[in-house]
């Protein structure tokens, strides 16, 4: 039987009793107010994730919030959007400034089972572990080169294409494989592809997953197409990947082959154009 997770949360009290009601089974939702009393909890209890409201954070907040995801990378940050207007867009902007880069949009019922998702499946830390290994090349990165990162890890167990990700990503397709090729990158399409396998292969330090429960897992449409992109990009088998690329290999070879090679490049790329506190620097 899966263990409930523990979630400190800063919620609208309209939100509150929905959030707590999805989460049955599936997550435990802490007490709590403020922005503060939250970072108190993540402190002092064993804490897997923070929802905060999109509609209760204020100016004041969001320097606390910076703060607390640098303190605490490996917990997961979910921004929680209830309505759409102009003040909500803003802060969802300032949110992903301050480093909260997933927005769970609850005012539709997909986003609720989206929320669930994030709560069942080991996103989170691949996250974590892929970002701390890329950290050593990706460290001084722009932060919207870091967010392309982040994004493309954190999403491709359920994002196939690059048209999708461009949607979450909020850019053209074009614009976003453009970018890329100018600044002669790997395509958005070999990072995508690459980050799927990472998946996998935390997905296979679970024993009792087999080949085809994480072929069905990653949305792939047979355990005979898992082991063709496997080839593709890797050269062996699924089996063989299963043996002898463990996640921190996984992880390693992702880095020597798109990140380190391609340093000097990164460091000075905008996948997106114009990041807010790049003071209108340019596009690669």
């Amino acid at each position: 039987m899966m263990t409930a997770a523990t979630v400190a949360a800063v919620l609208d009290p309209s939100e509150r009793s929905r959030v707590e009601a999805a989460g049955q089974g599936c997550y435990l939702v802490l007490d709590g107010g403020t922005i503060d009393e939250t970072i108190r909890q993540v402190r002092r209890k064993p804490v897997d994730a923070v929802f905060l409201s999109v509609h209760r954070c204020s100016d004041a907040d969001f320097p606390r919030i910076a703060q607390m995801v640098r303190e605490f990378p490996h917990i997961p940050a979910v921004a929680l959007l209830s309505r759409v207007d102009q003040e909500s867009h803003d802060r969802v902007l300032r949110l992903g400034a301050s480093g909260i880069h997933e927005v769970v949009d609850v005012s539709v019922p997909s986003g609720w089972h989206r929320l669930r998702t994030l709560m069942r499946e080991p996103n989170t830390p691949v996250v974590a572990r892929v970002m701390a290994s890329l950290d050593v090349d990706l460290g001084d990165a722009p932060p919207d080169c870091r967010f392309f990162f982040e994004v493309v890890i954190q999403r491709a167990a359920d994002v196939r294409t690059v048209r999708l990700l461009s949607r979450v990503l909020g850019v053209v397709p074009s614009s976003l494989m453009s970018r890329f090729y100018r600044s002669r990158l790997p395509s958005p399409k070999t990072y995508l592809a690459f980050a799927r396998l990472l998946h996998a292969a935390f997905l296979f330090r679970s024993g009792g997953l087999s080949i085809a429960d994480v072929a069905n897992r990653l949305d792939y449409s047979s355990p005979q197409s898992f082991g063709r992109h496997l080839r593709a990009f890797l050269g062996v088998t699924a089996g063989e990947f299963r043996r002898r690329l463990p996640f921190e290999t996984a992880v390693e070879r992702f880095r020597q082959r798109l990140v380190t090679p391609h340093r000097d490049r990164l460091l000075a790329f905008h996948p997106f154009g114009t990041w807010p506190g790049d003071h209108g620097q340019p596009a690669a």
